[in-house]
């Protein structure tokens, strides 16, 4: 059978890859190896009936902030989208039982931040002056094919607004390290913390040169907007992007694992099945892949610079996730300060999160692991039967292949074995923060790095983000240089997805980006 395009890889970006060219009169088939479309987005019962977890991401704030939900949105809604909305987003628990919570009121912010110290309260003032600054500019960057017209466009009104002295202080900005940035603005150990526990939800440890921008925009923007997750689970916005698929006439196939993309000379032109059905592409065949995985098996050839660029992808640290479902909310020991907080973080401190990166980098089992505690049924009441809760916890960050403990307790050295008792380990250090904590658990499933990886394998030793954030694989060098723009160097082949830019996270711009090119509606922007 032949289509306009085949998209393989039924994310959400080659969703809306899908979505965009189908509405442009293309016919589009997207193909997914796995039962079910939505990749890392995915919301299953994995403890017990009527508990409803997100298996993988759960913040959707980047997607609600894209050009394609400002198009979509009231499509989507139509199709079933709803967002709940953590008006408290975010907050820091610490061992003295005390906790630093950020809210949408910012005199609570602020009053909270002030507690230990008030330069802490002017440090926050004055970090938000900048972003309220500089914020406008990052996003527009960040929401731009790179490179491109419009991005240097954006660029170029950037530097004749801000002028010298504003560029240098958004480009000294830019290159601190999450610790560096927390010295430059706040006084106390939590609150610097707090700075360096949004760079561990990518791979930018505390000492990262680069890894400052995005928490510098996670903490102003979660402020301001709250967490919005989906309602009744992260799969209700796969259904729906799905439904605005079939209404513009695309064709979704799951269980359908690409095996072979074929080249016709220098254009890809095939794909096969691993049951040996083949779908002719007329115009564009678009993986939502890694570039390992799209160069070094799926691709029948591909220049051998390419190949070796691939190969050299890196990928970061790996990452745990530990769901439960609860007979009650957590007993923070903080009490209120936390207990109706989105996202919980468990660091405690900055020298922590040094040692916890170091040690995973090294191949050792975190004493410590960071904790990135998400209490979905605080935010979404409709995930757990009444009166019980589910938690979603994301433990950041590990070794992809073990070497050791750096406890010296847990013996095993590969993720089949060291699961479980490195499941208890977090279940030991969530219990510190919130004593009876596994009295109240009901049911838990683990996914170690490894299982991560079987269900997405995207998600490459357990790498929640697909790819390595530092700045030598970021901007106009993800993945690699010379495929930044989406293209390959096989014509009609496309890569898209958290590898591409701008990287990890829910916000479906790699995915719109190429469709907008290809049906010419952005065409001017990519010149």
């Amino acid at each position: 059978m032949a289509y306009d395009a085949v998209i393989v890889g039924a994310g959400h970006n080659g969703l809306i890859a899908g979505i965009q060219l189908a509405k442009a009169g293309w016919s589009v088939l997207v193909l997914e190896r796995e039962p079910r479309a939505g990749g890392a987005v995915l919301s299953e019962e994995l403890t017990l009936p009527g508990f409803t977890h997100d298996v993988f991401s759960t913040n959707q704030n980047l997607l609600l902030g894209s050009p394609f939900y400002a198009e979509h949105s009231s499509a989507l809604a139509r199709h079933g989208l709803k967002y709940a909305v953590g008006r408290k987003p975010y907050a820091n628990a610490f061992p003295d039982g005390t906790a630093l919570g950020v809210e949408q009121d910012l005199g609570r912010t602020l009053a909270s931040l002030g507690e230990r110290d008030r330069a802490d309260a002017d440090g926050w003032l004055r970090l938000q002056e900048l972003y309220d600054r500089f914020g406008p500019t990052l996003f527009s960057l960040y929401s731009a094919p790179a490179p491109s017209m419009t991005m240097a466009s954006r660029m170029a009104k950037a530097a004749l607004r801000l002028r010298a002295g504003g560029l240098t202080r958004l480009g000294r900005l830019l290159l601190s390290s999450t610790r560096e940035l927390g010295d430059d603005f706040f006084a106390t150990p939590e609150a610097k913390a707090m700075v360096a526990c949004w760079g561990m939800h990518l791979d930018l440890g505390p000492d990262v040169s680069g890894g400052a921008m995005f928490p510098f925009l996670e903490l102003f923007t979660d402020q301001r907007q709250g967490m919005s997750i989906v309602e009744g689970g992260a799969s209700r916005m796969v259904e729906a992007l799905v439904g605005l698929l079939n209404q513009y006439g695309g064709e979704l196939r799951t269980d359908a694992e690409v095996r072979r993309i074929i080249t016709s000379g220098d254009t890809a032109r095939q794909v096969v099945l691993a049951d040996g059905r083949r779908f002719t592409a007329r115009r564009a065949i678009i993986a939502g892949t890694t570039p390992t995985a799209l160069f070094g098996r799926l691709l029948d050839r591909a220049p051998a610079r390419t190949r070796q660029d691939a190969a050299h992808f890196g990928y970061g640290p790996a990452t745990m996730m530990l769901h439960l479902a609860l007979d009650g909310p957590v007993p923070w020991r903080a009490g209120e300060a936390v207990a109706g907080h989105a996202y919980v973080h468990i660091a405690p401190y900055v020298e922590d999160l040094a040692r916890t990166y170091t040690a995973s980098l090294n191949g050792l089992l975190p004493r410590d692991p960071m904790l990135v505690c998400g209490q979905t049924s605080v935010v979404d009441p409709t995930r757990a039967p009444a009166g019980k809760h589910v938690l979603w916890v994301q433990v950041r960050t590990l070794p992809s292949k073990i070497r050791g403990d750096e406890a010296a307790e847990i013996t095993a050295t590969d993720w089949e074995e060291a699961a479980e008792p490195y499941a208890e380990r977090v279940l030991d250090r969530l219990e510190g923060y919130a004593p009876g904590l596994r009295g109240r658990v009901l049911g838990r499933a683990v996914l170690s790095p490894l299982d991560l990886e079987r269900r997405n394998p995207n998600l490459v030793g357990g790498d929640s983000i697909a790819g390595s954030m530092h700045l030598r694989q970021n901007f106009v060098f993800r993945p690699f240089p010379g495929m930044s723009r989406y293209e390959t160097p096989v014509k009609h082949l496309y890569l898209i997805g958290a590898s591409t830019w701008p990287g990890g996270g829910v916000n479906g711009l790699s995915g719109d980006h190429v469709a907008r090119r290809l049906t010419r509606r952005g065409r001017s922007v990519w010149t």
